[in-house]
């Protein structure tokens, strides 16, 4: 039975697979092109936190093909070493992305595919997380469910753990925690059917 505390295991396990066959088509392009354009440069660089960053194919290298600086995350400690190789010029932290401080602010901090392995209630503490690294006009992107529930998925045979709040209750965490909502597409048809939210933090 796979929980959210068995899933950096499985992560960590599967990373030499996961990437090698993940899809490198990137549906995810217009998105990625949207939080881009959206962000703050800082003294003309943009700066992406990619929590849950796995091996950084594809979206990381796209990102950092774009001109960005990609800070990666990631707590299966085999999915950082390939981060690592694969893009030896950003930076790359193992870490559990709960609790995590990194002491500074980006232009854009992305949660793709990896915030909805988290409980509901980890889910909930990671906006003050979202927070603590954003900056006034900071871009947050993050894939959720279309709906509250959670379900198995799989990956490379291995099963994991998804979990999504309401949109009520992430547009109520967004606010509390100082974003504005920018977009909401539950289940893009453009995308894979993806859920995604972006929004921007105003500190309010």
């Amino acid at each position: 039975m796979s929980t959210p505390e068995t899933t950096l295991a499985v992560y960590d396990r599967i990373a030499g697979d996961w990437d090698r066959y993940r899809d490198r088509r990137l549906t995810e392009r217009a998105w990625l092109d949207r939080m881009l354009a959206a962000a703050p440069r800082n003294k003309g660089k943009r700066t992406v936190l990619d929590l849950g960053c796995g091996s950084g194919r594809p979206i990381a290298t796209y990102l950092a093909d774009r001109g960005a600086h990609i800070t990666g995350v990631d707590g299966a400690p085999r999915m950082t070493d390939l981060f690592a190789q694969n893009l030896p010029t950003a930076t790359v932290h193992t870490a559990d992305m709960r609790g995590l401080d990194l002491g500074r602010t980006f232009s854009a901090i992305l949660a793709w595919d990896s915030f909805f392995h988290l409980s509901p209630a980890d889910q909930r503490q990671m906006f003050a997380v979202f927070a603590q690294h954003a900056a006034p006009d900071t871009i947050l992107m993050f894939t959720s469910g279309p709906d509250e529930g959670v379900e198995m998925g799989e990956v490379v045979g291995e099963a994991v753990y998804h979990a999504s709040l309401s949109p009520e209750a992430y547009r109520d965490l967004l606010t509390r925690h100082g974003f504005e909502e920018l977009m909401f597409v539950p289940e893009d048809p453009d995308c894979g059917g993806h859920s995604v939210w972006l929004a921007k933090f105003t500190g309010a």
